[in-house]
């Protein structure tokens, strides 16, 4: 009988074992688009390990690259809904699911990457922080994905530089009322057919960071790379909101401490990969123009925030505060 009892009572305790360790521990999945080279790739696999460093091993991070779990727009609803807890996202297709997130897709509302980061450190962060954790995607540490600026056969250093150029710009709205606004003729295009374009003269120019620029060749058939850091969008790693609030107060710091950890080595891996395809296009040829006040260029988007603004007052505050931001 006691040997039976005591038989019994073990398997109690191991099943309990078993149950407890099923619920301390936990298995998550991360998606990502970038592939093998690109810094993000490398800063999500550093998050993985220290994300399993810093919490024992109570959380493992397995991370899909190149887009593997589907779509940007299909992971964030999946990040949303907790079928895959982390993404590593850019932020500007989060704007139509959380309004806040627009803030980083105003022309030249940052004045430079250092700034942005500063913007997003603060009140505004925040708060933009805040709606999309309530939109189910937590963001916990920011990514550099480098800033926007112009190339062209001629030097783009005013905005009266751009006036009757044809600039091929994303498909968004706010984007083509800043080249509207400078005078010059918009051109959506698909991001394929840019080099032929600026080949043939279809259109006069386009706008792209450094690495982009240089990877796809554009610095091939242009002149000029102005530095007028137009567009400042980051990315951020993001976690689902309910997963993450689930955890203790030593878990969820733990996490927040590892993410934070790989942005700052994601921010180091796209330093080194940009000032490097800026020397690469410089070699080939490209002048590179900087732009020591862009306030001209912000001056020039009052057009631009006057028409957004009144179709969404509620984003004045987040505006003033970011442009207020030293």
């Amino acid at each position: 009988m006691y040997k039976k009892l005591s038989a019994k009572l073990l398997g109690a305790a191991a099943a309990l074992t078993m149950a407890c360790g099923i619920a301390t521990a936990a298995d998550w999945r991360a998606w990502n688009i970038h592939n093998e080279g690109h810094p993000n790739h490398g800063a999500m696999d550093r998050f993985a390990e220290l994300i399993a460093k810093e919490t024992n091993g109570e959380i493992k991070l397995q991370v899909f690259h190149g887009g593997v779990l589907g779509s940007q727009p299909d992971a964030l609803e999946q990040v949303r809904i907790g079928a895959i807890e982390v993404g590593n996202f850019n932020l500007g297709p989060i704007g139509p699911m959380v309004k806040e997130a627009n803030l980083v897709s105003l022309p030249f509302i940052f004045k430079s990457v250092p700034h942005m980061f500063r913007v997003l450190d603060g009140e505004a962060g925040d708060i933009m922080s805040k709606a999309m954790a309530e939109a189910g995607v937590k963001p916990i540490a920011w990514f550099d994905a480098g800033a926007r600026s112009f190339y062209a056969q001629k030097a783009i250093e005013t905005p009266a530089d751009v006036k009757g150029l044809k600039i091929r710009v994303m498909n968004n709205n706010l984007y083509t009322a800043m080249i509207s606004a400078m005078g010059g003729n918009p051109s959506p295009m698909a991001f394929s057919e840019v080099q032929q374009a600026l080949k043939t003269g279809v259109v006069d120019g386009a706008e792209n960071n450094f690495p982009s620029f240089k990877n796809v060749g554009h610095f091939e058939v242009t002149k000029n790379y102005s530095l007028s850091e137009h567009l400042i969008i980051p990315e951020c790693i993001c976690v689902n909101t309910a997963k993450f609030d689930a955890l203790s107060s030593e878990m969820q710091a733990a996490v927040t401490k590892a993410a934070k950890a790989a942005a700052v080595y994601q921010r180091e891996l796209w330093a080194v990969q940009s000032g490097q395809a800026r020397k690469d296009v410089e070699a080939a040829g490209i002048k590179v123009n900087e732009i020591a006040d862009k306030a001209p260029f912000q001056n020039a988007m009052d057009s631009v925030y006057a028409d957004y603004l009144k179709a969404n007052p509620d984003m004045q505050k987040l505006v003033d505060l970011a442009k207020s931001t030293k």
